[in-house]
């Protein structure tokens, strides 16, 4: 496995060069998170240009994210063998092409191949920058920092997304929502070669093919159904595809332990704290993607803001964000048990669903700082399970470890969605009044809509209860994210209290000193 050389730095510690190179790797992380909400505003002028029909708006919403799931394992596995850089690369040529293809699209049909390939290129980039961390910053101290610096970068994006959106439709075409990729893309594919160092495993065995349809097999439907379970319900079709999954994950595991050369290798999880770091990952993903189903909707629904409005208020909980991983770093790094960290980081998020279940139909400053503490906490968790995660696996393994754990948190996403988005649904329903159209009895978004045609008090009435009815919901869905991150605290202080962060020599010997 080859290495970048270090700039004024002592062995075994990164220099500017490697800082340099993070800076570069950001590039793509952060245009990878941010398209995963970039169309959040651009969907409606893309529908009014090339009229798609109901699926294939879907379609080219959805199918970004889909791809980029289905394929994460696939490519961290094959950065392993190929080389981490190498993939990373193609990736960002990809994804720079499709980005083009994308903005001028002139079919529904166009985009969502586009979208189809930005989500290969997305599956490339995101393994491929955690390992190159991995594998730049040996030292404990040096990759925690990085580490969290990268999750910082990860949850910007996926807010900055949609404010970005919001203000490019405004002021050109939405093509610019793909075109502001290129300039990063070619910056990195000119400075990449020449920052960022090439790494891989020095025995990386042949590629189980067979592995490939396998593990999309497994969690393709399972992210499609739970992604469709909070809006539709728990219609047959969806617990099928949820099964179909599960047993294809069950035979995917089975191929990992019996091939000669698996896709990921059982190396991975015998590194002491990587299994937990992953489960405690994913129940990050549900509580972080769970309370935003809910924000969201109260911001544009129950508040009655536009979608500008709401995303720019969606913003002020950022600047919490911001300092959640390098307080949790520091804590660590001054020799407090990461158990306790993250402990504090489950029970902060759970603090913030307390303050969720508070709120009012009339409560924005109440629900933004619950959403601010909540996400903090889970930064918090977050920043450390992924350094946890990488730091116990094999660095030969860096790229299967890195998508198993995105893996997990798209899974965990989706979850979340599925389980409080159907709590919160079930509540809302419940609430409703029994005279209320069928309609109104769906989604508040359904309600207001038949408000909006019943004349004077009785469409105000109908609107006052829907929203009502959804706060309701959402107290019922914060309380049971409360009892899953108290849940999730006490296993981490049970699993992690043992699991210790470990120094190189080169750092003790600096800490000895000082």
């Amino acid at each position: 496995m080859t290495n970048s050389t270090s700039t004024n730095s002592p062995a075994g510690r990164a220099g500017r060069r490697e800082w340099t190179a993070l800076c570069v790797l950001m590039l793509p992380l952060l245009l990878v998170s941010m398209d995963v909400s970039v169309l959040y505003f651009a969907i409606p002028a893309i529908s009014a240009d090339l009229e798609p029909s109901g699926t294939q708006q879907l379609w080219i919403f959805d199918i970004y994210a889909f791809v980029l799931a289905g394929l994460l394992m696939t490519m961290g596995s094959l950065g392993d063998r190929i080389g981490r850089r190498r993939l990373l690369l193609i990736g960002a040529a990809a994804f720079g092409a499709a980005s083009l293809v994308a903005a001028y699209a002139n079919s529904a049909e166009t985009l969502i191949a586009a979208r189809a390939v930005l989500g290969i290129g997305g599956a490339t980039l995101m393994p491929s920058t955690m390992a190159l961390v991995r594998t730049m910053f040996t030292d404990p101290a040096q990759r925690a920092k990085a580490i969290g610096i990268w999750s910082g970068v990860m949850t910007g994006g996926i807010a900055l997304g949609s404010v970005l959106s919001g203000v490019l439709v405004q002021y050109f075409w939405w093509g610019s929502v793909f075109l502001v990729n290129l300039p990063a893309m070619v910056l990195l594919l000119i400075l990449g070669p020449i920052l960022l160092p090439e790494s891989k495993s020095p025995q990386p065995g042949r590629f189980d093919l067979l592995s490939v349809p396998l593990s999309m097999a497994a969690v393709l439907p399972v992210v499609y159904g739970l992604k469709e379970i909070p809006s539709e319900g728990w219609h047959p079709q969806y617990v099928v595809s949820v099964t179909v999954g599960l047993v294809f994950a069950a035979l995917f595991v089975h191929r990992q332990r019996t091939a000669a050369s698996p896709m990921i290798s059982p190396a991975v999880f015998r590194g002491r704290g990587f299994a937990p770091a992953v489960v405690l990952n994913l129940v990050s993903a549900l509580a972080m993607m769970g309370s935003a189903f809910f924000t969201t909707q109260y911001l544009q629904s129950v508040l009655g803001k536009s979608a500008m409005e709401a995303a720019l208020w969606a913003l002020l909980p950022s600047v919490p964000i911001g300092m959640a991983a390098p307080v949790a770093t520091t804590l660590v790094q001054k020799g407090v048990n990461r158990a306790y960290v993250v402990t504090a980081g489950f029970a902060i998020a759970a603090a913030g669903y307390g303050m969720l279940a508070l709120a009012g139909t009339d409560s924005l400053w109440l629900v933004l700082a619950a959403a601010g503490v909540l996400a903090s906490g889970i930064v918090m968790v977050m920043s450390q399970m992924t350094d946890l995660a990488m730091g116990a696996a094999p660095v030969e393994n860096a790229g299967a470890a890195s998508s198993l754990l995105e893996t997990g948190q798209e899974f965990g996403g989706a979850l979340g969605m599925a389980v409080l988005g159907s709590i919160g649904t079930a509540i809302y329903r419940h609430e409703m009044p029994a005279s209320a159209p069928a309609e109104a009895h769906e989604t508040l978004g359904g309600a207001l809509a038949v408000a909006g045609q019943l004349p004077g008090r009785a469409g105000d009435a109908l609107a006052t209860a829907a929203r009502e009815a959804f706060t309701t919901g959402m107290h019922g869905a914060a309380l049971a994210g409360t009892a899953v991150l108290a849940l999730a605290a006490v296993a981490a202080a049970t699993t992690l209290r043992r699991v210790h962060v470990r120094q190189t020599p080169v750092a003790e010997a600096e800490e000895a000193a000082v």
